[in-house]
């Protein structure tokens, strides 16, 4: 029995609508489930807006640590400009980063780390 060739395109539109709906939903999941809430606190050591197509802004916050041992480094992405601005006013203080983690993104064009700050205290 032939196909027509309106069946096959059907067949093939649905298939990649259904990829593509399948692969928003997994984003959408991703992107707003998160996998673990805290606080960090430390010295925000460096933050800059990187990206070639996607910008967002990637920090490295330097942990208080324990005289004697060497600083553990706290690696983070910040999505929202308002909180960038507060992040960068704040540099050079001891702050406390309030995060979420997000696993399984499939790219890093929304974050190169999975840690999102979504609050941020100076701590005085």
């Amino acid at each position: 029995m032939p196909v027509s060739k309106t069946g096959i395109f059907s067949w093939i539109f649905i298939t990649i609508a259904l990829l593509c709906a399948l692969s928003a939903g997994y984003l959408w999941v991703v992107l707003t489930w998160s996998y673990s809430r805290g606080e960090r606190a430390g010295y925000v050591q460096k933050f800059s807006q990187k990206g070639w197509l996607c910008k967002t802004w990637e920090g490295e916050l330097t942990l208080v640590a324990i005289p004697g041992s060497l600083p553990e480094k706290f690696f983070f992405s910040v999505r929202d400009d308002n909180l960038a601005k507060r992040i960068n006013t704040s540099l050079g203080k001891r702050v406390t980063l309030t995060y979420e983690q997000h696993k399984g993104i499939p790219t890093t064009c929304f974050g190169e780390s999975e840690y999102f700050i979504k609050d941020i205290k100076v701590l005085e």
